[in-house]
């Protein structure tokens, strides 16, 4: 049964793949095709975060204004941006988030029915509404698929969840690739959890329930495949850490997470991450297509996924990268499918990434560090496939530019780049690249800089 959900512009972020699973850029742009190429730059927007007290307050007076009446709370949920580990969650890999001090809050209320009322600021005058009642995975439309989705796979799962109203506030910028969906998810998860009195957002092994609902909602209900990092960082990411987060199949709670130092001030760094503003293609299928390529290679090769192969590899050569590179060149050459190699070229590859990204962090190497940035993002414009020109051009203008390294992050097929660069350079770096989009047509970006925040948590 489907539900009449009135569509509006707050849509969460999909990873894409064509059907076919072969285009190196899918979204093809002509110089020019957007903006007027040769146009000065104009000053490049960076985007500021909302403090707690302000975005609860706005979440608040949005809800009693719709409402008429108080909710119960306000709760958020960050966004995140992946140092290193592109596409190796759903392969049992391993990924380095951080949450963002940007985030969507929520602020709602419970009912004693099914029904459930729905409202953000991108457009306060539209009200979205659905019935948990009878409803099935796909059964609603548009951006409130994200929220309905998370009740109903409480619901779904026995938990006594009920109907509610809410109101989102986020300055998350959507379409960026920096979990806008996912930071919805996870704070109706949080938000529901209490107004219920379900009990699992106190402790992080509870938390871990609340993902998979998150995630359950954006796989099933809004179609958007996902592998699971994105809520992690949401939900576990503490202040000042990024989170190695191991996702193996059958780990616990307590095993497939770590908390690394991530102080970039103690090394007079600082992350800038560029929205690219590129039309972002979602549930087009791309990254679905990638993920199941994954797992045919997978099949092929025996293993249960591709992790095996990176652990099974790392363990035979040491820190000999040549013969560890060497030896990887003998397995991809056993399939008989030229992008099922590139696909698990990259995986594998970016697997070892992460780990020795964590290692050069930790030693002070920020050189080593830039370097991995630089070769994650060749990796996945080249062997995965899934940068656009205006990912490409704004890391390459990030490297000409005095960055230690740049690369895109998330699912790719636009969305946002970072760059690690020395503290104070992030404004004239960010303009750079505004004048290289400026002189190429594209449409302009905007910027923000990125320091390791928390979890999601309530705020009022």
């Amino acid at each position: 049964m489907r539900q009449n959900i009135m569509r509006q512009g707050m849509t969460g972020v999909s990873d894409s793949s064509d059907s076919s699973d072969k285009a190196a850029n899918p979204v093809e742009r002509k110089p020019g095709s957007a903006g007027t190429a040769g146009a000065a730059a104009p000053a490049i927007k960076f985007i500021p975060a909302l403090s707690d007290a302000q975005g609860a307050r706005q979440a608040w007076d949005l809800f009693t204004a719709v409402f008429q009446t108080q909710p119960e709370g306000v709760w958020d949920a960050p966004g995140r941006v992946n140092l290193i580990g592109e596409h190796t969650d759903y392969n049992g890999g391993l990924c380095l988030p951080i949450a963002l001090p940007h985030r969507t809050f929520i602020a709602l209320r419970s009912r004693t029915d099914t029904q459930v009322n729905l409202v953000s600021s991108i457009n306060p005058d539209s009200l979205a509404h659905a019935d948990l009642q009878g409803l099935e995975a796909g059964g609603v439309e548009g951006w409130a698929a994200y929220p309905v989705g998370v009740a109903w796979a409480m619901r779904r799962q026995g938990l006594p969840v009920r109907g509610f109203d809410a109101a989102f506030v986020s300055c998350l910028p959507l379409g960026a690739g920096l979990s806008s969906s996912a930071a919805m998810t996870c704070s109706t998860a949080l938000a529901l959890d209490e107004a219920f009195n379900l009990g699992y957002g106190k402790s992080d092994e509870g938390r871990v329930t609340l993902i998979s609902m998150a995630i359950a909602s954006e796989n099933e209900m809004a179609g958007a495949s996902t592998g699971g990092l994105d809520q992690n960082a949401s939900m576990r990411c503490q202040e000042g850490k990024a989170l190695l987060l191991d996702c193996r199949p059958g780990l616990t709670s307590f095993e497939n997470v770590s908390q690394q130092d991530c102080d970039l001030s103690a090394y007079g760094l600082e992350l800038l991450v560029v929205d690219t503003c590129a039309p972002h293609q979602l549930n087009d299928g791309q990254y679905a297509q990638r993920r199941a390529t994954c797992e045919a290679a997978a099949h092929k090769l025996g293993v249960a996924n591709l992790r095996e192969v990176a652990d099974t590899l790392a363990a035979q050569t040491g820190d000999d990268e040549e013969a560890r590179l060497a030896a990887l060149k003998t397995v991809v050459n056993k399939l008989d499918n030229p992008v099922e190699m590139k696909r698990v070229r990259h995986v594998v590859t970016e697997i070892w990434r992460v780990t020795e990204f964590v290692r050069a962090f930790a030693q002070g190497d920020i050189e080593r560090a830039g370097h991995l940035f630089n070769a994650s993002h060749v990796s996945l414009r080249d062997d995965y496939q899934v940068t656009v020109p205006e990912l490409d051009l704004a890391v390459e203008t990030a490297r000409a530019n005095g960055a230690y390294g740049a690369r895109m992050t998330g699912g790719g097929f636009g969305g946002s780049i970072i760059a690690l660069v020395n503290q104070g350079q992030s404004q004239p770096l960010a303009q750079k690249i505004a004048t290289a989009f400026a002189d190429r047509g594209f449409n302009q970006p905007r910027a923000l800089t990125a320091v390791a925040s928390g979890p999601a948590q309530r705020v009022l």
